[in-house]
Formats: structure tokens, C-alpha cells, sequence
């Protein structure tokens, strides 16, 4: 509790001596009971001492310093070394009306301790006062000490005026960073004279007696703030926080190791045998650390961050309400190892888990390089940041090389909220901010020392940061020292990186460099499905789009102006298994050549591995049959027969066909041409089309008659009618007549897919026009009427373009007219078949295959020659002529599933 006041002549309890003020006069304080103790003066009765030095008062500019009397610093020593720490006893004998306390102390507990204004006078630091009687026995003993010092010529005694004796003070330093540097961070001897808070003393530094300011380097306490009217208001925990430095150091002997200089301020460490006390306040919760101070702070700043960890995770004092910002993180996701996928420009990685999943990660507290000023760019021209923006090229280069494919340690910091778009910063979605380490190297500091990525600056308490926010300083210092990088004062490397993907002219005048330089190095740069990248080209500094040659790889889900096209099965799993192999990898391609898009087309190496082979190997392609005249023809059949009997993925529904096991009997053979006449009545987008039999037409046409005569007569309830999937129904077609039909798909009861089983065409009804089939119309009565066919000796164009392109033709051709029809051979689906014109007996697919519409596919059968050969004289005559599909010369290396005859 607060010392109450005593009377003269009565003894005071021991209390331990905090501070000496002079030689006659000391602080002692309490005990402290929930907060800093209270303090006493106690003046030394009787005696004198020499006044301490005083500095003049700012506010007074005409003031003098007034220097240190004789003896008086010595004497200060003695009662310092003597007392301080050391419990003392006091009597208080005298008060005056301001309240100075006068009266004796002893050292220990009790007044049979030394008496230390007898020590003083003995000593020769302190005289009587002027006037004192020795009429009473203290006053008697000290009369003694005198003459026994005078007799000794102690101290004040001494021959002499005593000048020695005086400090020649130095309030103020000429150049600090010189005085810091000077000292070459060895320990200077130096006492605590004063503590301002916690962090915050002044120091008199020995021998030469500078009165210095020292800030603890690294960490700062709460403070008192000077309010208006000159009164001070604590932070919290302020006192605390001061009390516990001034209890440990005031007036103590220490060293302090000076580190830098801030104004006047140093910044330094101070050393007491029993500890050091920047690390003590952290690890108490007195102390937070500090960004700007803790890089100078010379005994590892880990060991500070340490501290003041340990104080975070128990909450101590200043940290009561500290959240961690992982807090609510699993400790499997806060530390995990996970392998590099990708690198995204040059501050954020995508790895994937050890779940499979895939997970974006953004490098803690850097900064990736950024384009500076306003006009910089050219506003016609589109920024490519990976390009345009200096080192950006560079930052993300030593990410991938070091990085893609490679396992690494990742601990998560802190995870960054979305953030909204405002007026300059765009929106960002919530991201995970970690530290990755590969190797036991920090690749965000890796990238900060080579001048890659500069390090975020915060708030002195955002504690989103990296956990290694000091070494990315640390890095960073040394990088703007060194000028590397961003730092570098030289001219800002220039990428001129020319993108020919989708430029037909560039790329044509490009391809027979390419063809000629064999196997090229590339950079894969995107993968936009399994058979179609993105490529870099270093040596020719260039991009190109890269499609794999000799194999059908499913296609992937397409968005088209107001349509979203889905993928084909498995097209997912082939873009997931190229990205994981291939992406940001460096490979080596063959260009054989290229499209009429302008995408090059050929082979791809992995690791020495053939990714059109991996990917027929994996069930994710088929070999598509422009392989047959590549070297890897026979790797990619091998690979395929493998596949196929694994029944995987592509091949999970592939049935061996019987039909290759007649193909030798059908050898021997001679062509049979026995064309019937048929009417065609539906070509299908695939170039398949239905016909009628001329023969049995009429039995239809009667069948419909009658059939619609029924129906006429007891009309369907509209609505009661409910498809089910393969069940044959009526259904009502635009011209408001019913038709016989077959239920396909059932989306919904608005969208059920049906086929007019009579005339092979397709429509998607409600089924409100929909009805019952009448048993007396089934297919038993009349087997459907529509039959589908193939054209034989063609191959249906792959390319979208060109397959419409064809099927437009077919259907001006002999969409709802009679031919005649010769089923040629058998095949997967349905028969294949010639067709003539009903008038002129020219022959429809050789018509194709003269308009360069499609391509002949070459059979190897003896009875087939004859024809094949006169469909390949009508192809090479359309090339010649550069026809359609011919209009850029021979592509046929090009044809790939994933881009057909061209694109």
C-alpha cells in the first residue's frame, strides 16, 4: 500500500533502495501490490553533499549548464554502489510544509545497520551542516567521522579543489553515426540514469560521461502520451512495462552494444549479467517488435520474434486479446509438403495436396515485380504481364526451374480476406499467404535477394506477415546494396516475345524453320485440352499453339456465342493428364506442320517420352490413322492394342469386331454392284444419312394414310401420354401431321428427344405432342422405314468447319431425292455404302472427294481397287486444283481429332 506519512522521531520499515538522486538524497519504494510500487524521497538529515550537475532548461535559452560540485559524483557512486537493489531501514525526524522528508537510513532491515550518513562523512563525500551541534550522540558519532576523515585527508579533505572530481558532461553528440560506427558494436560501460518506459533510458555512457537517450533496438513498449495541457496519459500496461525496466536496470552497471542511431536517439542493446532486457520485455508481453529497428538489433532478430511468440501464444499483458491469424487452421493445413503444379506470375504457386486436391498458395509479405508510372504502356497495344513487366519474366523463370514438379514445405501465415474491387485496386478472392521452403531455402527471400519481388511493408501492428519477415528485410537490404534486379541501375531487360498462335501469315512463314530445326527446346505454357498447348519457344523467343499430331483426343466443353458445347467423356481427365505431365515443363517438339489456323501440329517429348503415345497409353486418345506415316506409328498401335484390353476410359465400351474376321473371305471376292433404287430423306451431321426403300413406299404412304384416319377418329387426350425411354409413340411433327416415332431422351416432360423412325430425322418435343402408338401401326405391321448408311472409300472430315462444309453439299445434292444405293461393306454402327444419282449415275462420295470435301479412305481389300484408285486419282487432281480442303496444299499430317483437317 501507499507509505503513509510519519512523524518525526518515528522508524520507517526497510524497503528496498531504488534510486540515489545525490549524495545526501534517495528514492526508496513500497511494495508492489497490483501495479507499480510506490515511491519515497529521504533526504539525509545533518549532512551535506555536493549538487550533481544540472542541464539548463530548454525553455530558458539564456540558462547555463551548471556543472557537477566537487566530490559530488563520487559521493552519488558510493551511495549508488552501496545501495541500490540492497534493502534499507529509515527514520524520518524532520518534514517540512512542501512535504521533504528528513531523517537517517541504514543498510539492512533494522537501525543496527551501517549508517550511511556516517559512512559518507567518514568517507569525506559529505560535511555536517554548517551550524550543527553535537549535542546528541548521532550528532556526537558524526562529529567523529569528520575529524577522522580531515585527519586521513579523505575525499572533500584531500589536498586539492577537487576538480578531478568533476564529469565533463556531454548532453549532446556532433555526429551520432559516426560515434555509433566508432565504437564498432563492442560493449560500452554505461549506468542507467534515468527510464523513460520501457524501451525508452538515459544512459551515461563511461568513461567520456555522454548523456545519451538510448532506444532498445527491435521492440517498443506502450508509452506515456504528453497530452495539451502537459499531463500524461499511460497506455496500457505503460507503467508496468516501466517499472519492470527501471527495477532491473535503473542506476545499475551495464553494457550497452550501440547499434545505430535515430536523430540524437541511439539504438542499442543493453546487457546486465543477469540478462538481456529487450528479450526479457518481449517475452513478458511489455514489448511488441518492431519493423523498422529490429533489422539493426545485432543478436539475431529470430530470437526476438521468438520471444514475442511466446508471449503471443500465452496471451501475456499486451497480447491478452491476440488472435494468431491461423488460429483457425487445422495444424494439417497450417504445415504441409505439397507438390509445385504451376507458378503464377511470380508471387503465388499451385501445388497439389497430398488429397489430390489442388490449391492455390501466394508467397508471404512479397510483392511481385509491377510496371511503374502511369504511361508506360502503350494503350493500343495489350499488356502481357509476363512480358511487359520488367523482371517479371525473370521472378517467374526462377520460380519454375527451381519449383515445377518438386515437393515443397509449406507453412501457411496467414490467410488474406477477399477484398473488394475499389476505384485503382482490383478485387481479390481470400487467399492463403505461407512461407515455402524448399531445400531449407525460403523462396520468397531467394527471390527478395536477387532483386525478383520486394518485401510489404505494414502496419507496426498487422500481424499478417510472413514468419520470416525480417530475412526478407535482411534480403532485401542486400539486394539494394548490391543493385540487383528491381534495385539494378542498369537498362531494364527487354522481352520481345513475338505470340504467332492463331497468326496464319506469321506461322506460314514460320513452319519451315521449325520443320528444319528438328527437335526444338520449348516452355509449355498453358494447356488449353490434352492435345492442344501453349508454347514458348526460347531460342526463337516466340509463342506458338501446339497441337498434338496422330492421335483422336476427346474434345473438350466449348462456350460458343449463346451455346455451351459439352465436352466428350474424358476430354476432363486428358487436359488434367497433360497439364500434370507437361505444364510449365521444359520439353522438345517436332513441328511436322501446321493448320490452317495457324497452330502447328506434330510431337511433343517429355523426359524422352512421346505424349501422343503416353496418352494413348493412359485410354485418354485413340490413334488416329494420319500416324500411319510417322516413326511412332508402331509405338501408338502397341500402346492402343494395350489399352483396348484394359477396357479403360475411351475403350470402355470397345467390342472386337467380328466383322474383321470375314474381311478375308470377303478378299477373295469380287466387287458385287447391285444398286437399288432408295429415297433419302435425312443427311445427318455426321455425314450419315437415312433412306426408304422405293420398293416398299407405298405400303407407307398407305400405313400413314390409315394411321391418321385412327387417330382422326379417337384423338389422343392431350397430356396423358407418358414417354418412357426406347418406347415407340406418335408424335406430331411442324406440319401438324403424326409420324411414327421412337422416345430417345427424356429431359424433362417439356423436352423429350424423339426419332421419326420412317425418315431418320430428329426433334425435341413436349410431350403434350406426343401420344400412344396404336397397336394396328407397330413396326411388327411395318419394320421402321428409315435405314442409315455411311459413305464407303471417304473419311468424314473431323474439323467442324469442313465436315459442314461437306454435308451442306451432300444435302443440295440428294436430300429428298432417289438414288441408288450398293452397300459395299460392313462396318462398327452401319453398312457402308456407294450412291449414285437416280439421272446421271455418277457416283455422290467421288463427287466429294473431286470438290476436295473429303479425304479417301484407302481399304487394303483386292475387290476395292479398281474403285480406290479412281477416288485417289480424283483426290490428287482436287489438290492440285488446291480445292477446299486443299486450299493451303497437302496438311495431312494435320489431321488430329483435336483440330481435324484444319481449323
Amino acid at each position: 500500500s501507499p507509505l503513509s506519512s510519519q512523524s518525526t522521531g518515528i522508524t520507517g520499515v526497510s524497503y528496498p533502495a531504488q534510486s540515489v538522486l545525490s549524495g545526501c538524497a534517495i528514492i526508496v519504494r513500497g511494495q508492489p501490490r497490483g501495479g507499480p510500487p510506490p515511491e519515497r524521497q529521504i533526504n539525509l538529515s545533518n549532512i551535506r553533499a555536493g549538487n550533481l550537475a544540472r542541464r539548463a532548461a530548454a525553455t530558458q535559452p539564456d540558462a547555463k549548464d551548471t556543472p557537477d560540485e566537487p566530490w559530488a559524483f563520487p559521493a552519488r557512486e558510493f551511495l549508488r554502489k552501496k545501495l541500490i537493489g540492497k534493502e534499507v531501514c529509515f527514520t524520518i525526524e524532520n518534514k517540512t510544509p512542501q512535504g521533504r522528508e528528513y531523517g537517517m537510513i541504514y543498510l539492512g532491515k533494522d537501525t543496527n545497520g551501517e549508517n550511511i550518513a556516517e559512512s559518507l562523512v567518514a568517507e569525506g563525500l559529505a560535511t555536517r551542516r554548517e551550524g550543527m551541534r553535537a549535542n546528541n550522540p548521532e550528532q556526537n558519532r558524526l562529529s567523529e567521522c569528520e575529524e577522522q576523515a580531515k585527519a586521513a585527508k579523505k575525499g572533500t579533505w584531500s589536498e586539492g579543489n577537487g576538480s578531478h572530481t568533476i564529469r565533463d558532461l556531454k548532453y549532446t553528440i556532433e555526429n551520432p553515426r559516426h560515434f555509433v560506427d566508432s565504437h564498432h558494436q563492442k560493449p560500452v560501460n554505461a549506468i542507467i540514469e534515468h527510464v523513460r518506459d520501457g524501451s525508452v533510458v538515459r544512459a551515461l555512457l563511461l568513461p567520456d560521461y555522454y548523456l545519451v537517450t538510448v532506444m532498445l533496438s527491435g521492440i517498443k513498449c506502450p508509452t506515456f502520451r504528453r497530452e495539451a495541457d502537459g499531463s500524461e496519459t499511460p497506455e496500457p500496461f505503460a507503467a508496468e512495462a516501466k517499472f519492470f525496466t527501471e527495477s532491473r536496470l535503473l542506476q545499475r552497471d551495464v553494457q550497452i552494444i550501440l547499434e545505430s542511431c535515430h536523430n540524437q536517439n541511439i539504438l542499442g542493446t543493453i546487457l546486465h549479467p543477469n540478462g538481456n532486457i529487450t528479450e526479457l520485455l518481449l517475452k513478458e508481453g511489455f514489448a511488441r517488435c518492431v519493423d523498422w529497428s529490429i533489422a539493426v538489433y545485432t543478436r539475431g532478430a529470430e530470437k526476438l520474434r521468438a520471444a514475442e511468440r511466446f508471449a503471443k501464444e500465452r496471451r501475456l499483458r499486451i497480447w491478452r486479446d491476440y488472435v494468431a491469424p491461423t488460429a483457425n487452421l487445422d495444424q494439417k493445413d497450417k504445415q504441409f509438403v505439397a507438390k509445385v503444379m504451376q507458378v503464377l506470375n511470380a508471387d503465388a504457386i499451385v501445388v497439389k495436396l497430398n488429397s489430390g486436391d489442388y490449391k492455390t498458395i501466394h508467397l508471404s509479405s512479397i510483392r511481385p515485380p509491377r510496371l511503374e508510372g502511369e504511361n508506360t504502356q502503350d494503350k493500343n497495344k495489350k499488356l502481357r504481364p509476363l512480358y511487359d513487366i520488367p523482371y517479371m519474366f525473370e521472378a517467374r523463370e526462377f520460380l519454375r526451374k527451381k519449383l515445377i514438379g518438386k515437393k515443397v514445405n509449406v507453412t501457411v501465415d496467414y490467410i488474406r480476406p477477399a477484398s473488394p474491387a475499389t476505384e485503382t485496386v482490383p478485387a481479390f478472392s481470400e487467399r492463403t499467404c505461407a512461407t515455402v521452403t524448399i531445400g531449407g531455402i525460403n523462396i520468397a527471400e531467394a527471390l527478395v535477394s536477387k532483386g525478383l519481388a520486394t518485401v510489404i511493408r505494414y502496419r507496426q501492428d498487422d500481424d499478417q506477415r510472413s514468419s520470416h519477415y525480417d530475412e526478407l528485410l535482411a534480403a532485401e537490404a542486400r539486394a539494394i546494396k548490391n543493385g540487383k534486379g528491381l534495385h539494378s541501375k542498369k537498362e531494364v531487360p527487354i522481352h520481345r516475345v513475338a505470340d504467332i498462335s492463331g497468326d496464319t501469315q506469321k506461322a506460314k512463314q514460320f513452319l519451315p524453320f521449325l520443320q528444319r530445326a528438328g527437335r526444338s527446346e520449348a516452355v509449355v505454357e498453358y494447356v488449353f485440352s490434352g492435345s492442344r498447348l501453349k508454347l514458348y519457344l526460347p531460342k526463337e523467343t516466340c509463342l506458338i499453339t501446339f497441337l498434338l499430331a496422330g492421335i483422336e483426343c476427346p474434345r473438350g466443353a466449348r462456350n460458343l456465342p449463346g451455346l455451351v458445347q459439352e465436352g466428350e467423356p474424358f476430354s476432363e481427365e486428358a487436359t488434367l493428364f497433360t497439364k500434370e505431365l507437361v505444364l510449365q515443363r521444359e520439353v522438345e517438339v517436332e513441328v511436322e506442320s501446321m493448320d490452317k489456323a495457324g497452330n502447328f501440329i506434330g510431337w511433343l517429348h517429355i523426359d524422352g517420352a512421346n505424349l501422343s503415345v503416353l496418352l494413348v497409353e493412359h485410354a485418354l486418345s485413340k490413334v488416329h490413322f494420319t500416324a500411319e506415316r510417322s516413326s511412332y506409328y508402331k509405338s501408338l498401335l502397341s500402346a492402343e492394342e494395350a489399352a483396348k484390353q484394359k477396357k479403360e476410359k475411351v475403350w470402355a465400351h470397345y467390342e472386337e469386331q467380328p466383322v474383321e474376321e470375314v474381311m478375308p473371305v470377303l478378299e477373295e471376292k469380287e466387287r458385287s454392284a447391285s444398286y437399288k433404287p432408295v429415297f433419302v430423306t435425312e443427311i445427318t451431321d455426321d455425314l450419315h444419312f437415312y433412306v426408304q426403300d422405293v420398293e416398299t413406299g407405298t405400303q407407307l404412304e398407305k400405313l400413314m394414310e390409315n394411321m391418321r384416319n385412327d387417330i382422326a377418329s379417337h384423338p389422343p387426350v392431350e397430356g396423358s401420354y407418358a414417354p418412357r425411354r426406347g418406347e415407340f409413340c406418335i408424335a406430331k411433327f411442324v406440319d401438324e401431321e403424326w409420324y411414327r416415332a421412337r422416345v430417345e431422351k427424356i429431359e424433362s416432360p417439356a423436352k423429350v428427344h424423339v426419332f421419326y423412325i420412317d425418315y431418320g430425322n430428329r426433334e425435341i418435343l413436349p410431350s403434350t405432342r406426343l401420344g400412344t402408338l396404336p397397336p394396328a401401326f407397330s413396326t411388327r405391321v411395318l419394320p421402321a422405314q428409315a435405314t442409315e448408311y455411311a459413305f464407303a472409300f471417304i473419311q468424314v472430315p473431323q474439323d467442324e468447319d469442313a465436315r459442314t462444309d461437306a454435308v451442306d453439299s451432300v444435302v443440295r445434292d440428294i436430300q429428298n431425292t432417289q438414288c441408288l444405293l450398293n452397300v459395299e461393306h460392313l462396318s462398327a454402327g452401319c453398312p457402308h455404302v456407294t450412291l449414285q444419282f437416280a439421272d446421271s449415275k455418277g457416283d455422290v462420295g467421288l463427287g466429294l472427294v473431286k470438290e476436295g470435301l473429303v479425304m479417301v479412305e484407302v481399304r487394303k481389300e483386292k475387290q476395292f481397287q479398281k474403285v480406290i484408285t479412281e477416288y485417289l486419282n480424283a483426290q490428287e487432281s482436287a489438290k492440285s486444283a488446291r480445292l477446299n480442303l486443299w486450299r493451303y496444299g497437302d496438311f495431312r499430317a494435320d489431321d488430329a481429332d483435336e483440330f481435324g483437317y484444319s481449323r
